[in-house]
């Protein structure tokens, strides 16, 4: 896409966006997609519903969005991994082909068994479907105290390289080696959609995090990568910093409202996000989005399976519930994501029907009705 294009679709959305930001509400990441539809016409989402109690976050979100009548159907995919003939493991060509085929996705958390063959299916989708930036909003809700208010920050994250690249091997016994990979492709990549996002969203900085004085060679490339689309002269109104990791994670603790928009490789964005959530009342809170190749974004909810509560009616659907308002909004559904993003928000504000991990005594059942109630 060129950069004239790029202009010339984010200037009509800067209005709505502004105002998104000023209600308080999730940001939507439809600059991103490259499918578009009408406001009447009926979408196919892919729902990946996950493990643990993901089953039941998942069936809590579809009853809401029936409420409300949002025009969305729903195409269910189990991502049980299958086992290929030289031993590895991968997700069934079944995921593959609804993900591509609809553009758009929902994922419950997955588990990925601890040991030697097992890799992660949360790096494998973002792998398959190059899902190369994960944007998680941390904004502080009003009417649920926490010990930081007036949080909101942004948190957008390098999503298929970095620690994460799953490059390992023994070097000789009892030592192992893990590759940290940065390209120039992939810094690129996500420092633009940093700042495209920034733009877009009426925010007013954007800071690169990073630890280029130990790893000079590639968190300085990622860092090159950022100063050279910081200075493009369409960049040039949003402030640039770039901070030391450590160094953010003190003042993130100290003064979150100082940050905005923070860009990031992949360990450190995986780190800082769940840090940023904890400001605003933990992973249960938390909404997130990644954005792929190709046109294709899958909403996800970043918190764990729990199984230790699952099956008991006993889970907080709010961040796939919140991840689906981000759906919405990347589909241009707007009206119905602000009708269920204000009715989760009463809920919680009220707080007569919070679940156990916000402080009260309600089920998912009796959240989800209470959420119905005011739909």
């Amino acid at each position: 896409v060129t950069g004239q294009k790029i202009s010339a679709f984010f200037c009509p959305l800067e209005r709505e966006f502004s105002t998104m930001w000023r209600l308080g509400r999730i940001p939507s990441l439809a600059v991103q997609s490259a499918v578009r539809f009408s406001s009447s016409e009926v979408r196919t989402a892919t729902m990946i519903p996950g493990d643990g109690i993901g089953p039941e976050i998942s069936a809590s979100v579809k009853r809401i969005f029936e409420v409300a009548k949002v025009p969305v159907t729903w195409e269910d995919v189990d991502v049980t991994p299958v086992q290929l003939p030289d031993g590895r493991t991968a997700i069934p060509d079944e995921v593959v082909q609804s993900v591509r085929r609809n553009k758009i996705g929902l994922k419950g958390p997955l588990m990925t068994p601890i040991g030697k063959g097992f890799r992660s299916l949360n790096l494998t989708l973002r792998k398959t479907f190059d899902l190369y930036a994960n944007v998680r909003p941390c904004r502080s809700l009003e009417g649920y105290k926490t010990p930081y208010d007036g949080v909101n920050v942004v948190t957008i994250r390098e999503n298929t390289e970095g620690e994460y690249s799953g490059i390992e091997h023994e070097v000789t016994e009892g030592v192992f080696q893990s590759v940290k990979l940065i390209t120039k492709k992939a810094s690129m990549r996500v420092a633009e959609f940093a700042f495209k996002y920034a733009l877009a969203n009426q925010r007013s900085s954007v800071t690169a995090v990073h630890k280029s004085t130990i790893m000079r060679r590639s968190d300085g490339l990622f860092l090159e990568c950022c100063r050279e689309v910081a200075a493009r002269p369409e960049n040039r109104s949003i402030d640039y910093t770039e901070m030391n990791i450590d160094t953010t994670c003190l003042h993130m603790v100290m003064e979150p409202n100082k940050f905005d928009v923070m860009v990031m490789p992949n360990l450190y964005g995986d780190i800082l996000s769940d840090l940023c959530a904890g400001l605003v009342g933990g992973l249960g809170l938390t909404p997130s989005g990644n954005i792929g190749a190709d046109g294709v974004a899958i909403f996800e909810a970043v918190h764990g399976t729990a199984p230790d509560i699952a099956g008991q009616d006993l889970a907080n659907p709010t961040a796939l519930l919140l991840s689906g308002v981000m759906m919405l909004r990347h589909l241009k559904l707007n009206e119905h994501a602000d009708r269920i993003e204000n009715a989760v928000f009463r809920v919680i504000a009220e707080g007569q029907h919070r679940t156990k991990d916000l402080g009260g005594s309600a089920k998912c059942s009796e959240f989800t009705k209470a959420v119905c109630d005011k739909l």
